[in-house]
């Protein structure tokens, strides 16, 4: 009798989690993108401060300071929309990722609460690259359309 409910519990806690994912994962990609789009939009805003900061403070490895810039302000702005959108999300939590990887590595006054931040960042972006973006995205929706339109020339 014990095992009986231990197992219908069980199952509706599961079924719960199940139910609950897409917003979960649309949760996480609201926060994602309003962390990494906004710090997008400041180095955009104040350009000449940017390039600052990437020719004195920042230390991106190999790139010039220009060029890291650029590409730092642009993966701030494209991956955030795209994780956003649910559009390619594996690819947007991937270049998201590595955005995150290099701020870490190329500034080394990072405090530790920072590096706090950047270590949740990086954990919910690779919960994202794993288990996907869920279902309430635009690639989930696409990949519906498709099915459906095959299943109906099949029929």
């Amino acid at each position: 009798m014990k095992t009986n409910i231990a197992c219908i519990l069980l199952r509706r806690l599961d079924n719960i989690a199940v139910a609950l994912q897409p917003l979960f994962a649309l949760a996480i990609r609201l926060y994602i993108f309003r962390v990494f789009f906004l710090s997008g939009l400041t180095k955009l805003r104040s350009w000449d401060s940017t390039l600052y900061l990437f020719s004195n403070e920042y230390h991106v490895p190999v790139l010039p300071p220009a060029v890291a810039a650029v590409m730092g302000a642009g993966g701030e702005l494209i991956f955030p929309v795209l994780l956003l959108l649910g559009w390619q999300g594996r690819f947007a939590a991937a270049g998201l990722f590595v955005v995150n990887l290099v701020a870490v590595m190329s500034y080394p006054g990072l405090e530790p609460v920072m590096i706090k931040d950047h270590v949740l960042w990086a954990v919910l972006i690779a919960y994202l690259f794993f288990h996907g973006v869920g279902r309430w995205s635009l690639s989930a929706g696409l990949q519906r359309a498709k099915m459906a339109g095959a299943s109906g020339k099949h029929a």
